[in-house]
């Protein structure tokens, strides 16, 4: 909880410095800009009490604050002066000061303002920190070899500062996969600002990302400027409207930019993530995406996979989900049958881990009680029967003959169960009551060759 007090007087700034360390806080002292900006980048104050008038500064107050609030935005700033009058007070406000208190001043008025400040970036702390916990808390989890390439690949990126442009269906972990960059880079303390392309109106977009200054608020921060020094993901970038695209290509190019409205330079230290589900190359060729700012954002690209292939990883993934709920909405805390768990793995999720997680949610909330979920309680697990309580079979298999509907069949279930377990055969095997070598000649009768769902061959699977 350190204080650093920047007066040209140093008369002031002494007796100001002893009565807060009486008051048991750590007081550092500056008598210009220069000593003020190298008392910050040495370490950042909890709390700055900043004079507006500084003698022989190359910066006064007013360039000190506006300095503070781009590269620190979370420190709060007490401006104090002796020429003060209520336009500068505005001024100050508006620039991000925390409070303005005009000398001479009141002891009793300077330690009530100072505590209420001390409060404020306590809790700015607290709520930072909270916040990493939350997303720490919800860690990547598998042990597939999709999930497994995945997460060596994000740890090959994580110590530079290289753009990262994660592609993969909507809901397969790419916001999870941007932060787990984030936490384990050098950024990790520093902010993680998302830029959700597709939910921001187009018009606004520029105001949102780069800020604006008006006479009557002062200055609004965009998210660009929020996450100076930290990592700005920018999800689903294919939705960013065309102009803005070459805006934020001057950005990434001259690393500054200027505010709506405002004429100064704003420089930010950035690392960018970005994230599609779309063909970028195509939505190139049809105009709706800028070929330079690709090239930009694409420095290293990494697929992130649909749960399809990581069907190993459901299991693991809904009791995480089912202890996530419990913790955070107390929802019962159940476990899962070998039922559920076998439907969880062989059911198609167009949605993959968001539509994982929502599943187990809906279970959770509308399930028959704190037992063990069963594999009726999935959605789609309920058996459909015609008027006479017979099963009703697709239209494909109905249309067969006996021998070619079973041989489908066999082969549907067969792909199934082998892409549920990540390709290895002995798991599979075991699972569906076959010596191994008999489902080595049933996978060779059925044509079973390099017809797996996560595009694997009867040749790359595991014994």
């Amino acid at each position: 909880m350190s204080i650093l007090i920047v007066d040209d007087e140093q008369d002031i700034r002494e007796l100001v410095g002893d009565i807060l360390r009486d008051e048991g806080y750590t007081v550092r002292l500056a008598a210009n800009a220069d000593d003020c900006i190298a008392a910050i980048n040495a370490e950042p104050p909890s709390l700055m009490i900043l004079d507006i008038w500084l003698k022989d500064s190359r910066m006064d107050g007013i360039d000190i604050l506006k300095t503070v609030k781009r590269d620190n935005p979370d420190v709060p700033v007490v401006i104090i002066s002796g020429h003060g009058n209520i336009e500068i007070a505005v001024a100050a406000i508006k620039q991000g000061a925390y409070d303005f208190i005009e000398k001479p001043f009141n002891i009793d008025q300077l330690m009530v303002v100072v505590a209420r400040a001390m409060e404020t970036s306590r809790l700015r702390r607290e709520n930072q920190e909270l916040r990493r916990r939350d997303v720490a808390s919800s860690e990547m989890l598998g042990a597939s070899a999709a999930y497994k390439t995945l997460k060596s690949n994000l740890d090959k990126v994580t110590k530079s500062n290289g753009r990262v442009m994660l592609t993969g269906e909507p809901g397969s972990g790419k916001e999870m996969a941007a932060r787990y960059i984030h936490l384990n880079s050098n950024r990790a303390s520093a902010p993680f600002v998302i830029v959700s392309s597709a939910a921001i109106e187009p018009d606004r977009m520029e105001e949102v990302l780069f800020g604006r200054e008006t006479p009557e608020r002062g200055v609004e921060q965009g998210l660009l400027e929020q996450a100076h020094g930290g990592v700005i993901y920018f999800d689903e970038v294919a939705d960013m409207p065309l102009g803005t695209q070459g805006k934020i290509l001057r950005v990434l190019t001259e690393q500054q930019f200027t505010r709506a409205g405002g004429t100064d330079k704003v420089r930010v230290d950035l690392r960018v993530i970005s994230s599609t589900c779309r063909d970028l190359r195509a939505e190139i060729g049809l105009g709706r995406f800028r070929q330079e700012l690709y090239d930009r954002l694409n420095v290293v690209p990494i697929p992130v996979p649909p749960l399809s292939e990581r069907r190993e990883d459901i299991p693991d993934l809904a009791r995480h989900f089912i202890d996530w709920f419990h913790k955070t909405q107390g929802l019962p805390a159940r476990s899962l049958t070998a039922e559920a768990e076998t439907m969880l793995q062989t059911m198609s999720w167009p949605g993959n881990i968001r539509q994982l997680r929502n599943v187990i949610e809906r279970v959770l909330i509308l399930g028959d009680g704190a037992g063990p979920i069963e594999a009726h309680e999935l959605p789609g697990a309920e058996p459909k029967a015609d008027a006479e309580a017979g099963l009703l079979l697709s239209g494909a298999i109905a249309t067969l003959p006996l021998r070619e509907a079973r041989e489908l069949f066999e082969r549907e279930y067969l792909l199934t169960q082998i892409n549920r377990f990540g390709g290895n055969i002995s798991r599979t095997a075991s699972f569906v009551g076959m010596e191994r070598s008999a489902l080595h000649r049933k996978l060779k009768s059925l044509g079973v060759v390099g017809s797996a769902r996560g595009g694997r061959g009867f040749a790359d699977y595991e014994d």
